[in-house]
């Protein structure tokens, strides 16, 4: 006798099947909720880093990037006066590699600051306790302590975010939603106009707007960056945001998905991928002055790396470790140059108005 489909729970369903049920109860869901389903499924219970996982950040490519990123931060609190009981704070922090390096450099000018990570997967809870056992984990900004000023750092984590899609439709903007797709090859979904008219918030852009244009929104994103600005407004500190994005307004679908190191469909396999959208800087930029926080940049990443001094640590480390030389200048270059991180990927920082602005953004 088979079980009555209605008793089976809908959260030991595979991730496909749990859409297309909650697409058939209430209609197309948006394009927000289903990235926010989807990657909270696909981050929950795996480590997606590294050659054999789907992609690579700029902390596994070298050590010098954390390093540089950790003295940045020890410099803007050595500048504004050393001031006491400072935490390290990291938002999405991987396997814990950036933090290592970065607490590592910060030693050497002896700031051993309080390490708390920002991270909602168990599968990289535990790869970041065991190369940082004394870490504290929060699954949200609101769980940090109250009282110390904040370091933090936030590298590819916005772009992870769920974000609102709005396409425009003859001489109207609708919200982007997601369908479910009859297809002999399993449960497929398809991104396609909703019915919901959007006559409010648009961009001037809009106006000149193509039919099929799109226009993309973080609500997410502006959430936790004014949470993040607000608290940091009234402990001290700064943020050093690190992501590949834009400063909008603009027009374009941004929305994109990888796996095994190669771009796929971002509507097939969802929770199996990972999706990701670029950052819209100027959003980002803006909570935080709403805060009363002073903004730097974005600037490129290769040029924030320059200023801070990435061509000399790669002397250094080369000069140390010969046989190493070449690999060093391949993850310089894939840090750095034009056609690789070094535009595509931006550097903007937010800091307290009563302390010192964070190296590699003068110009």
């Amino acid at each position: 006798m088979s079980a009555d489909r209605s008793s089976v729970d809908p959260g030991a369903l595979p991730l496909p099947q749990r859409l297309a049920r909650q697409i058939e109860a209430g209609g197309p869901i948006s394009i927000a909720h289903y990235m926010a389903e989807a990657n909270a499924h696909y981050y929950g219970g795996r480590d997606p880093l590294g050659q054999d996982g789907d992609f690579t950040t700029a902390p596994e490519i070298s050590q010098m990037f954390g390093e540089l990123v950790g003295l940045a931060l020890a410099d803007m609190w050595m500048r504004s006066g050393r001031r006491p009981n400072p935490l390290y704070v990291e938002l999405g922090p991987g396997r814990g590699t950036l933090a290592a390096d970065a607490l590592r450099a910060m030693e050497g000018a002896a700031l051993a600051p309080r390490v708390h990570f920002v991270e909602t997967s168990e599968a990289l809870k535990s790869r970041q306790r065991v190369l940082l056992p004394h870490i504290t984990h929060h699954d949200s900004i609101d769980g940090l302590p109250t009282e110390g000023p904040l370091l933090v750092v936030a590298n590819e984590f916005f772009d992870a975010l769920p974000i609102r899609q709005i396409v425009r439709t003859g001489s109207e903007w609708r919200e982007r939603v997601v369908i479910r797709r009859e297809s002999g090859e399993g449960i497929q979904f398809l991104p396609m106009p909703g019915y919901r008219q959007i006559t409010s918030g648009l961009p001037a852009l809009a106006e000149q707007a193509q039919d099929g244009a799109v226009i993309e929104t973080p609500p997410a994103g502006a959430a936790i960056a004014l949470t993040l600005a607000n608290r940091i407004a009234r402990q001290g500190g700064g943020a050093i945001i690190i992501d590949y994005g834009y400063e909008g307004p603009a027009i374009g679908d941004t929305l994109q998905a990888v796996r095994r190191h190669r771009f796929v469909d971002p509507f097939r396999d969802p929770g199996e991928v990972d999706l990701t959208a670029h950052v819209d800087f100027a959003v980002i930029g803006n909570m935080a002055r709403q805060a009363g926080l002073r903004v730097l940049g974005p600037v490129g990443q290769g040029d924030f790396l320059r200023r801070l001094g990435i061509d000399v640590r790669a002397a250094q480390l080369a000069a140390a470790r010969p046989d190493h030389a070449q690999a060093l200048e391949i993850a310089r270059q894939r840090l750095t140059a034009d056609d690789q991180m070094g535009t595509l990927f931006k550097v903007m920082a937010f800091v307290h108005p009563d302390w010192a602005e964070p190296a590699g953004f003068e110009g």
